[in-house]
């Protein structure tokens, strides 16, 4: 294992050209604000259970509540802030609401996270 000074640089020499090619290719602040309230939306376990559901099945409330076991509103009130993040959709199909994922990117990004934390 590597002591924690191999992690540092022992001189200090910043290679602008490479520098300035990252920092032109990074995204503006507001995009990487965007990006980690995001990553903050889906780092709540109830929320990401309530995202993985919906990667395998189109789901109405009551089938996600009971699914994730927590109460209705509870689920109503996580989906709003899903919606409200562009995670997650719904159609209403007489007096049922159905939610599905927003688009492939979140069932995308979803088995890529599983798949990394299943990695060895």
């Amino acid at each position: 294992m590597a002591a924690h000074g191999d992690s540092l640089c022992s001189v200090i020499a910043i290679n602008r050209k490479t520098v300035d090619k990252v920092l032109s290719r990074l995204p503006e602040i507001e995009q990487t604000s965007e990006m980690s309230d995001f990553f903050k939306v889906l780092a709540d376990p109830t929320r990401l259970q309530i995202v993985q559901a919906l990667t395998l099945e189109e789901l109405c409330v009551c089938d996600l509540s009971a699914i994730v076991n927590v109460s209705v509103s509870a689920i109503s009130h996580q989906l709003r802030l899903l919606r409200s993040m562009k995670i997650v959709k719904n159609r209403k199909t007489g007096k049922m609401v159905y939610y599905s994922l927003d688009d492939d990117h979140i069932n995308r990004l979803i088995n890529v996270a599983r798949k990394h934390v299943l990695e060895e």
